[in-house]
């Protein structure tokens, strides 16, 4: 089998993994979202992987609530929801902001690799990794150290899991966040690409009514 089949061999079993194991989390996640939208709160996201928390802002076919977490800019206030992701679970930046963020009576939810996390020890000062302590963990199924696959002539082993599945959990949240807001009469802003036509147009009459609803 070519290197190509086994890779997408692998992205389809993980992907398999995360749908279900993680049916309930991520059912749970999304009430957390359409909960806090609809109560005037706001939804934040961190840096998720690799910048994956760009596939959900400001695009096409993703809501308008999705703003991004700027660590000079952004001032969370309680019932907020913030979205942060480390795989290992000790990424210390990362757990330190969790940690405030809770303890401020935020609600962070994080995306992180259980058996990353359980082969490690942890790095902040209360003794707990990420998932220990946030107000939901959601499992992205990476494998330990993040790589997935073994390679013939390769020491290290070869391609990441985390991005993949985070981005695929994150859309799979929203799509339950959409659908509760849409059961309980909130019908939340789309956004069209921009670059269709009309859709710059339309996308700013989205920000503006954003800005009086929060949705």
């Amino acid at each position: 089998m070519s290197l190509l089949d086994r890779y997408q061999q692998a992205v389809y079993d993980l992907l398999f993994k995360a749908r279900s194991t993680q049916r309930e989390a991520v059912r749970k996640a999304g009430e957390i979202v359409a909960d806090a939208v609809t109560h005037g709160r706001h939804v934040y996201l961190h840096r998720i992987c690799h910048s994956i928390e760009m596939d959900l802002y400001e695009r096409g076919g993703g809501p308008v609530f999705y703003q991004l977490y700027k660590a000079e800019e952004t001032q969370l206030q309680p019932g907020d929801v913030l979205f942060v992701s480390s795989v290992s679970g000790r990424t210390i930046e990362v757990v330190n902001l969790a940690y405030d963020m809770v303890q401020a009576g935020v609600n962070v939810i994080a995306l992180t690799s259980m058996e990353y996390a359980r082969a490690v020890e942890p790095v902040h000062e209360s003794g707990k990794r990420l998932h220990e302590f946030v107000t939901l963990a959601l499992d992205n199924c990476a494998p330990a150290a993040e790589a997935m696959m073994e390679v013939e002539g390769l020491e290290a082993r070869f391609a990441a899991a985390s991005g993949i599945a985070s981005d695929f959990i994150l859309w799979s949240v929203t799509s339950v966040a959409v659908e509760k807001m849409l059961q309980e009469g909130c019908r939340p802003g789309i956004l069209k690409s921009f670059n269709f036509p009309g859709g710059g147009e339309y996308n700013e009459g989205l920000r503006e009514r954003y800005k009086e609803c929060g949705y």
